[in-house]
């Protein structure tokens, strides 16, 4: 009967074995039963714990111990390879071995344990235990490729968000500064013409001129104040607050705001974070939702910042939270890493008998609340005419 090929932890080379093993004998008869099964083998034999030591600073494909050797032991010497943080193929191999050893072992790490009277089931034990390996190693490499993906894909969403906010901010001066001031100076111009001309038409036309640009200067302000919140500057509950008034004013849609906190301190772009998050929800909301009334809810405890927006509308599938289109959503999740939070989004499900949709923003934060004592009046600053006050 002619003897299988050989066989190898790599192609072209012989699997590499240490044998920890006080009899020269066994070690002999255990390599006899390797090469018998075709398996080849290149292999040192160490009876002591200061050689097998010295012996792990190789590369080894496998290693065979002894249960019992003169001052060690087989489960000692798998606590010192293990300690070493190698991540070897391990087979235990004795004389005597009780059950409840075997299982300590292989709890331990080992591969495989085997009696030395039964040593034709050694072969598959090592080519099993070596593919093993090789399989474990490949998903643990494929994990740390994985991983170092998600993190060059967080810190390119985290590059790009931050991009986008720089670029916001840029136009949004280049709006107060340029078109700004030549709206400014356009109804100055158009002030004087009004005073100094005596006829009806010229004032009837300038009158309506005059409505125009100030259309078109609260559009100035309401792009520029999305593009970059300047409300902010007085704090996320101001401008949050300020945030659900406005939508109100503009979509007549109920939006309640309420806090315990009358200003937070919080780090650097979390309330940036929060704004563009409710400031996108709002937004869905006014497109989509078909709600009556939304509400926003701010809290800090336990080191977690917390926004939730509800309403009463539609609600959302959970197939559109899994289409493959839904960047907006995407966006949220990907907005809501670069500062080491997450969202949520649950729904009643689409269609008429929807009972809304809930946004959960969370981002764990150090810095404690900043309470401060209650603003006069209750309302809170009009960020638009601190901004324009010095143009118009």
């Amino acid at each position: 009967m002619p003897r299988p090929p050989p066989i190898s932890s790599a192609a072209g080379q012989p699997c590499r074995l240490l044998h920890l093993e006080d009899s020269e004998l066994d070690h002999a008869l255990a390599l006899a039963y390797l090469e018998r099964a075709g398996l080849r083998v290149e292999s040192r034999r160490v009876e002591s714990r200061d050689e097998f030591t010295r012996a792990l600073d190789e590369a080894w494909d496998v290693v065979l111990s002894d249960y019992n050797l003169p001052g060690y032991s087989g489960l000692q010497a798998l606590a010192d390879l293990r300690e070493r943080g190698l991540d070897l193929p391990f087979i235990l191999v004795s004389g005597q071995i009780g059950e409840d050893t075997a299982v300590e072992a292989m709890r331990n790490g080992a591969a495989d344990y085997l009696l030395k009277n039964n040593l034709a089931r050694l072969a598959p034990a090592v080519e099993h235990a070596i593919a093993a390996g090789e399989a474990r190693h490949a998903r643990a490499e494929a994990d740390r490729q994985l991983a170092a993906s998600r993190q060059r894909l967080s810190e390119l969403a985290q590059h790009l968000q931050t991009s986008v906010e720089t670029e916001r901010h840029a136009i949004a001066r280049e709006i107060h500064d340029d078109v700004g001031g030549s709206l400014a100076a356009l109804r100055f111009e158009l002030d004087w013409v009004q005073r100094h001309s005596r006829d009806p038409a010229v004032h009837q036309h300038m009158s309506s001129a005059l409505e125009l640009l100030a259309h078109a200067t609260q559009a100035s302000q309401r792009i520029m104040q999305n593009l970059r919140p300047a409300i902010l500057e007085q704090g996320l509950v101001a401008a949050l607050q300020w945030m659900a008034s406005g939508f109100e004013k503009r979509t007549g849609i109920r939006c309640a705001f309420r806090s315990s906190h009358e200003r937070l301190t919080l780090p650097p772009l979390v309330p940036l974070v929060a704004y563009r998050t409710a400031q996108e929800a709002l937004t869905n909301i006014g497109k989509h939702a078909g709600a009556t009334r939304v509400t926003m809810d701010l809290s800090l405890g336990r080191g977690v910042l917390s926004l939730e927006i509800s309403d009463n509308g539609r609600g959302i599938a959970a197939a559109d939270l899994a289409k493959a289109q839904s960047f907006g959503i995407r966006g949220l999740h990907e907005r809501a890493g670069t500062v080491g939070g997450w969202v949520e989004l649950s729904g009643g499900g689409a269609g008429p008998g929807g009972r809304g949709t809930t946004l959960l923003l969370s981002v764990p934060v150090d810095s404690p609340e900043d309470s401060l004592p209650p603003r006069r009046g209750g309302k809170p600053p009009d960020p638009e005419e601190e901004v324009w006050s010095t143009r118009y």
